[in-house]
């Protein structure tokens, strides 16, 4: 197996297949290839069982500020769209309630104001502050058997998308290869990636590619090989493994909690399944790992060559995990994946979206969960939040943490322009015609029916 392409792309979970999708179908790049080292497009993190299933806008995410939330909500709005024009019997995803509680004095105060004075009512024109009343009728078992006496309030939105990223990857990779320009590789491992005077050569364990541009949008491992291309040295990854809970029909939608100070990870929520509304789904945690993928020991290895062993990286991981919010976090969650001790130490949270959950309602879901890499900038020995993109000579390296699945297209947008730039103006992106296949139709509804006290049922 060889060929000679304009663009390759290393990775077939939904980034790389976002960017096949746009390149193939909004783009007149005379041939483009997509290698996947799996079997299978999306076998990994974008596969259903390995993430929350959920589409961020930034509207109930806490940990998010205005500007991020602006930032998130334009790629949501681009995979909604395409959701609502690509998949109208909903078999990729579902169109359900989402809210994020506050319970209590200080919690409701932080609503409140996040939703008057911080700008998020206004930027979420659907989402709406409701009272115990409301929320229990929406989600009756968020308010059965809680204090009474406790103030309660949500900021409450319809627009809770429950993806599986998995099949959404897939449909990418099917609407691509419609193209006569698209050629799609599995079961094909990159070896080596070269510069060449032209572009690169990918050495694979099935054959050499050349081409002039590439995209290495390989998760984890993006930083790998742009290590070993001399870029991203000053990065390091904090691999970070989530894990759910499973319980039976409890709630309708999305019922997130309000985000811990200073944790850069999501808080725990509650989620009926994408597939099953009477499976409800509660996590993610959140537990540090030395592995690029998840139960498999032999990334163990490539996680120590993103690691290097150097002073910079062990300082910045001393001085990230010496934080005295952060490293009882981290501590507390290596306990979550234990028999039984697990299931008992987390059902606190499970109780604080739905106070009547007994332990025994609650099991570990065997064989969830992924690894999201959260960057290390080893100059400054901080986390650096959000997706990280290495631009070099004719490569780009994308390593997407959460909100990464959200925003594929709108980074897949992105790296089409700077693509084209790569190819030296050769050919155009018709982006005009991607957004009306994707963005344009996101329905957006006005402002007053955003705010209206509409019960949505479990299906829509």
């Amino acid at each position: 197996m060889s060929g000679k392409y304009d663009l390759v792309i290393v990775g077939g979970g939904i980034s790389g297949a976002s960017l096949l999708y746009t390149t193939a179908k909004f783009t007149d790049i005379d041939s483009i290839a997509l290698i996947e080292k799996e079997s299978e497009i999306a076998a990994i993190n974008s596969h259903h069982t390995n993430n929350s299933q959920t589409l961020h806008f930034g509207d109930i995410e806490t940990n998010y500020t205005l500007e991020k939330a602006e930032e998130v909500k334009e790629g949501a709005e681009l995979l909604a769209g395409y959701l609502e024009n690509h998949d109208p019997d909903r078999e990729m995803h579902a169109k359900r309630s989402k809210m994020v509680l506050g319970v209590g004095d200080e919690e409701v105060a932080e609503l409140e104001e996040r939703y008057e004075d911080e700008g998020f009512g206004d930027l979420f024109p659907k989402l709406r502050p409701i009272d115990r009343e409301e929320i229990g009728e929406i989600e009756p078992k968020v308010v059965e058997g809680r204090d009474p006496s406790k103030d309660m309030l949500a900021l409450q939105t319809p627009d809770g998308y429950v993806v599986d990223y998995g099949e959404t990857t897939k449909s990418f990779v099917a609407e691509a290869e419609d193209e006569a320009s698209v050629d799609v590789f599995t079961g094909t491992e990159v070896t080596d990636i070269t510069p060449t005077l032209e572009g690169y050569t990918i050495e694979t364990d099935a054959g050499r590619f050349d081409c002039d541009a590439t995209v290495v949008a390989a998760g984890s491992h993006s930083l790998q090989m742009a290590k070993e291309l001399g870029y991203g040295q000053d990065k390091v990854l904090l691999p970070i493994a989530g894990s759910f809970f499973l319980a039976d029909d409890l709630l309708n939608g999305k019922v997130y909690t309000l985000q811990m100070k200073k944790l850069p990870f999501a808080a725990v929520h509650g989620d009926a399944d994408v597939h099953d509304s009477s499976i409800t789904r509660f996590g993610p945690t959140a537990k540090l790992v030395p592995t690029l993928e998840r139960g498999r020991i032999s990334t163990v290895k490539d996680f120590l060559d993103v690691f290097g062993l150097n002073v910079a990286a062990f300082l910045s991981y001393a001085n990230i995990l010496s934080d005295r919010i952060l490293l009882p976090y981290v501590l507390k969650n290596l306990v979550y994946d234990l028999p039984n001790v697990g299931r008992k130490q987390f059902l606190p949270h499970v109780q604080k979206v739905v106070p009547s959950v007994e332990l025994e309602d609650i099991e570990r879901a065997e064989g969830y969960g992924g690894v999201r890499p959260q960057i290390v900038d080893t100059k400054n020995k901080s986390l650096d939040m959000g997706e990280a993109k290495i631009v070099g000579d004719d490569v780009i390296f994308n390593i997407t943490p959460s909100p990464g699945a959200s925003t594929c297209l709108k980074n897949a947008m992105r790296d089409t322009h700077t693509l084209l730039e790569f190819l030296d103006g050769e050919y155009e992106f018709d982006e005009e015609a991607f957004r009306d296949e994707t963005i344009d139709n996101f329905p957006r509804g006005d402002e007053s029916d955003g705010k209206k006290a509409v019960k949505p049922s479990a299906d829509d």
